[in-house]
């Protein structure tokens, strides 16, 4: 079977008062367009089931393609990202180095996987295996989170750590698994379809 694996559009900053929860953004007006173009480009192909985290902003990113190519939207909780829990969201691009985010980072890397990394491996490469065992001979578009895919990636590729492969929004990664158990990755981060939508992070720069 074949996955697509793609990263879901550009989000909405939020930033959560104590008490009110997680953040789980929209797509901005740019994530908008970002979603409508991927829909573009994935409806020639034949795609049996269409997947995606049950955050906000990956939902609403296959939501387009749903919508053309006429497959209903499956949501799944162990697609979500790392920082669901989060009350706060910030996309990368508006990060500067005091941004706290980054310096949490700079701190200690692995606290994104909030004090679990290990779980967090495990419960993304579960929901991917799970969906190749239920969906043998089909294509699968998954729409999910970046370190999901990175983490995904780091177990196949047997990587020492899951910060090496950055996908961009909407970026585009292709997973081939046979019924043997072999994985075969066909490609990563296809971004030639947003290339005029994807904005360029600020990093280092205190703007």
């Amino acid at each position: 079977m074949n996955l697509i694996i793609v990263r879901h559009a550009r989000p909405e900053k939020i930033e959560n008062k104590e008490g009110d929860g997680p953040a789980d953004p929209p797509l901005s007006p740019l994530g908008v367009e970002q979603a409508k173009a991927v829909a573009e480009f994935l409806m020639s192909e034949r795609i049996d089931r269409i997947v995606t985290s049950s955050m906000r902003r990956a939902y609403e990113t296959a939501v387009p393609l749903s919508e053309k190519i006429g497959v209903d939207l499956i949501q799944r909780d162990d697609l979500r990202e790392s920082d669901h829990n989060n009350p706060t969201y910030i996309p990368v691009e508006e990060m500067t180095l005091d941004s706290g985010p980054v310096q949490a980072f700079l701190n200690d890397p692995l606290a994104i996987f909030e004090g679990d990394y290990d779980g967090f491996r495990d419960r993304v490469v579960g929901a991917f295996d799970h969906l190749i065992e239920e969906h043998a001979g089909e294509t699968v578009a998954v729409f999910c989170h970046g370190m999901v895919t990175s983490v995904y990636l780091q177990t196949l590729w047997n990587l020492e750590h899951p910060f090496l492969l950055q996908p961009d929004y909407t970026g585009i990664t292709r997973v081939e698994a046979s019924s043997q158990g072999f994985r075969t990755v066909r490609s990563v981060n296809e971004t030639g379809h947003v290339r005029h939508l994807i904005e360029r992070p600020t990093f280092g720069r205190n703007t």
